[in-house]
């Protein structure tokens, strides 16, 4: 791997829109990096004496668990405060909470309501780095970890890739793939109904970001799955949205990603991705109780989530990686000692 400098310390996490192509090379290299340093368990303590302060609006699994040990391993402390148990936002305006954090916390991981401008009116009233663990309308730290996942078990340039989202192309993981391709020099498609079509302005936004070699697209026809390296899907009706379920799958169950779906790309070395968690069966008691209602939720069948073509776990793990390789980027003050001593 080359390795030119490039110094990511003090800057936000707030959108891989903010970042060259190099510098996000940069943050894989990073993390695939930390990767090998923590299965042969060497120890960077490169976060010693750091306080970060993790303000998570919205419940999570993989983002919390990524951030919370991914700090503690390389020795920083943490203080999670979780949905209803700050005044962020409601008795307190987001300025004031903001200034607070900035005297006690040396950077924020955010994850909850709002836009780019929250998080970015976060770090400006702070003064501190802050690092998007989802809003609305994006979701970097898990299209850094899917990236990461790609260059690991497609074996190809990542410019070479063409990645189909398929489902709901207005959500914030459809946005996110958007921009991470336009970075990154990759084909996206996004392959759904006219009606939940992607927002031309976001679109807009990723076709004046996009680098060489780029190509961005909606499709509403399963013709466009055709050489596809990678097809990617969300659940159908994202947190706060219950109340659209049976609308929503009237819409999307022509798009759910069945076996016959993976066997349209007439790629036998297909990925099927899901930035989880992820209604495959009905073991959960939501499943359960949607389809008493007589609705089939799965976005996903159980056979491709548990098959051979699934990469599923492995990026969920690679968000601890690339969320500490974020961390340590952005807060450390000697992240290049981790390239300093491995061959």
């Amino acid at each position: 791997m080359e390795h030119a400098p490039v110094n990511l310390k003090g800057r936000n996490f707030l959108s891989l829109l903010d970042f060259a192509p190099r510098e996000l090379r940069r943050l894989l290299d990073l993390a695939a990096r930390l990767k090998s340093r923590r299965r042969a368990d060497r120890a960077n303590g490169l976060l010693a004496g750091k306080n970060i302060l993790l303000l998570f609006e919205k419940t999570s699994s993989r983002t919390r668990c990524s951030f919370e040990l991914g700090a503690a391993e390389e020795g920083a402390r943490v203080t999670y405060v979780g949905p209803g148990t700050s005044q962020f936002g409601k008795k307190e305006s987001l300025e004031d909470s903001a200034r607070l954090f900035g005297r006690f916390y040396d950077a924020i991981g955010f994850r909850g309501f709002g836009s780019y401008e929250t998080v970015r009116d976060l770090a400006r009233f702070s003064g501190l780095p802050v690092w998007n663990g989802l809003t609305d309308d994006d979701h970097p730290t898990q299209i850094l970890a899917d990236l990461l996942t790609i260059e690991e078990r497609a074996h190809k340039p990542l410019e070479e890739t063409k990645v189909v989202f398929c489902g709901d192309t207005r959500n914030n993981m459809a946005y996110a793939w958007m921009y991470g391709c336009a970075k990154m020099g990759m084909r996206f498609v996004a392959y759904g109904p006219k009606a939940l079509a992607p927002d031309p302005a976001v679109f807009a936004r990723a076709e004046a970001a996009a680098e060489k070699g780029a190509a961005l697209s909606f499709s509403d026809d399963p013709s466009c799955l055709a050489g596809a390296d990678v097809i990617y899907t969300d659940i159908w009706a994202s947190m706060g949205e219950e109340d659209r379920i049976a609308e929503r799958v009237k819409l999307l169950a022509p798009f759910k990603v069945t076996e016959e779906l993976l066997a349209r790309t007439g790629n036998a070395d297909v990925l099927f991705m899901h930035c989880l968690p992820a209604f495959h069966d009905f073991e959960t008691g939501f499943a359960a109780e949607q389809r008493a209602r007589g609705l089939d939720i799965r976005e996903v069948e159980d056979a491709v989530f548990r098959g051979p073509h699934s990469v599923v776990f492995d990026e969920a793990e690679n968000r601890l990686h690339t969320i500490k390789a974020v961390m340590v980027a952005t807060l450390a003050e000697r992240a290049d000692a981790v390239f300093a001593d491995m061959g």
